[in-house]
């Protein structure tokens, strides 16, 4: 989950926009994800948790598909300068060295469960980003990554309500 700092600067930026489209935009911003969505909707909003769980799963969906559809292409653009074929080869390299062992070993059920691990530098935007470094096809990505989101979701808005519970025996 996202530092309560920043989920405090983002829903001051949010402001001025309603909260289902917040949570929506919350969602699909890889620094927060549905890590932040879920908690902010639910806590701050006060929003039914059922209608958290859709908005927040709904926007970190959202950049799924261009990001798994156009990672490549950019990065192939991109290469032509050296920085950033140096950057990408160094990028792919480690990658692979680190955690190819265990793609290699679970196949899709590692990213799945890589995406669905609420912890920071997990989620859908780095699942996409693991699908593309490690090859991984758009028809069996999506539903891996989807599958990682629903469970990631579950997740958070079970400990979310938890907390909240938790809080209030409390005081």
């Amino acid at each position: 989950m996202i530092t309560m700092s920043v989920q405090a600067t983002l829903v001051e930026l949010l402001q001025a926009v309603p909260d289902w489209l917040a949570t929506i935009i919350m969602g699909a911003l890889p620094i927060s994800e549905l890590r932040g969505a879920i908690p902010v909707a639910i806590g701050v909003y006060g929003m039914d948790p059922f209608l958290a769980y859709a908005l927040a799963v709904f926007g970190n969906l959202l950049p799924v598909v261009p990001l798994l559809l156009f990672l490549g292409p950019v990065s192939d653009w991109l290469r032509r300068y050296r920085l950033f074929e140096l950057f990408f080869t160094w990028l792919f390299a480690r990658t692979r060295r680190k955690h190819s062992e265990r793609f290699e070993k679970y196949g899709l059920l590692a990213l799945t469960l890589f995406v669905a691990v609420p912890l920071p530098v997990t989620g859908a935007w780095t699942g996409c980003a693991a699908a593309f470094v490690f090859g991984i096809k758009f028809r069996h990505a999506f539903p891996a990554i989807l599958a990682g989101v629903l469970i990631a979701g579950v997740v958070v808005t079970l400990v979310t309500l938890m907390s909240i519970g938790a809080v209030g025996l409390i005081y």
